[in-house]
């Protein structure tokens, strides 16, 4: 009885020696990744670019005349006539035929919607299809497109102005009336990724007195216990709010022209943070954790400044930058400044990892995913830059 009684503890003792041991030896592993990984992560915001290869190239034959844009890592081309999709390799991937005067945009992660001003046709397409046409039978005004395809667009109707929210198969989920005796005009509006809130910036004026109102609406399941599906509204007193958008479902921000607002949650939007502006805004750029407002510079070496804002509304960076821009593009942690000439390639902290001339005239740049990789659309060619 003494033996089995001693030859169970020893097996248990083995056991516990056996995890003990295992324990170790993970703790030991993960020390190493960690050290690994710092110290990967310390070469990598050390390394700074100073020159590019061209690792692959493809004819670019996009019709000239055509306006191009980025959609997804793809590039999108536009015109009257027509939108069509490249990817990098210069493939066609579709065409979509049209006629407008006017051609207007919407982009949302991968979900494009198309209309012309005064019309009233909206084609929606993704990086793969078309996903549908919608027709609103009244002139547009405005419009925006989620990532969900859903589409919100500004109608006008005589003293009535609609904002309705429409499923990419033209299906109509709801409708907002508007007056500018009432609500207000709405100057600029907004939907999700998810397609499920909107954002409405009004403005009005009555007697000689103006204000501004952001109003949120909630059109999923929680909004429907919701008056109108109105979750949350926000005066501006005597400003004109023209910019709102969504940075994801559970974040937004609007500029005015004194300040710039944030707001947070996916149910019901909150104001979390309000920033004061004393000088004019340039531009205004955003992804989905950050936004940049570009100012003019305040010296002889600083032609601008970018103000860089995370989705809580802090100030993170404050960026100098001394030639003349066609677009700022975050991605990931990093973000880019360009012309058809010039790039500037900085980390989130601002640490510069290239900057430098382009060696070819460049409509288009469009990142990668990785801070040394970029798409350069020129007039004749698609090219992969590889910066080291």
């Amino acid at each position: 009885m003494a033996d089995n009684e001693k030859k169970r503890l020893n097996y248990k003792e083995k056991i516990r020696s056996y995890r003990l041991t295992r324990f170790y030896q993970v703790v030991l592993f993960l020390l190493i990744a960690v050290g690994v990984s710092a110290v990967f992560y310390y070469e990598w915001r050390g390394r700074v670019f100073t020159d590019s290869i061209v690792i692959h190239s493809a004819a670019n034959r996009i019709s000239g005349g055509v306006r191009v844009m980025g959609l997804d890592g793809h590039i999108l081309g536009y015109s009257k006539d027509g939108v069509s999709l490249t990817d990098s390799g210069g493939t066609t991937l579709w065409n979509q035929t049209f006629e407008m005067q006017e051609p207007s945009v919407a982009i949302c992660r991968d979900v494009v919607a198309l209309a012309d001003y005064n019309g009233s046709t909206i084609y929606v397409l993704d990086t793969h299809e078309k996903l549908g046409e919608i027709n609103t039978n009244l002139p547009i005004r405005a419009f925006d497109v989620a990532a969900s395809g859903n589409v919100l667009a500004v109608l006008e109707d005589g003293l009535t102005t609609w904002v309705n929210l429409y499923g990419a198969d033209g299906t109509q989920i709801s409708n907002i009336r508007t007056s500018m005796n009432n609500s207000g005009y709405p100057v600029s509006v907004a939907v999700s990724p998810n397609g499920a809130l909107v954002g409405i910036s009004f403005f009005f004026v009555a007697e000689g007195v103006s204000r501004s109102t952001v109003v949120f609406y909630n059109f999923g399941p929680v909004g429907q216990n919701a008056q109108n599906n109105m979750r949350s509204a926000y005066n501006y007193g005597d400003t004109l709010v023209p910019y709102l958008t969504f940075m994801s479902d559970d974040a937004a921000f609007a500029v005015s022209d004194d300040r710039i607002m944030f707001f947070a949650r996916s149910e019901k939007p909150l104001s979390i943070a309000e920033t004061f502006l004393n000088e004019k805004v340039r531009s205004i750029y955003s992804g989905e954790d950050y936004v940049g407002l570009v100012f003019y510079g305040q010296g002889q070496d600083a032609l601008y400044r970018l103000d860089i804002y995370d989705k809580k509304g802090e100030m993170i960076l404050s960026k100098d930058f001394d030639f003349d821009y066609t677009e700022v593009v975050f991605s990931k942690n990093s973000f880019i400044i360009y012309n058809e000439l010039e790039l500037l390639i900085c980390d989130i902290n601002g640490t510069e990892k290239f900057r430098g001339p382009l060696d070819k005239v460049t409509i288009l740049l469009l990142p990668t995913g990785q801070i040394s990789r970029y798409t350069a659309v020129t007039s004749e060619t698609i090219d992969t830059l590889e910066f080291r």
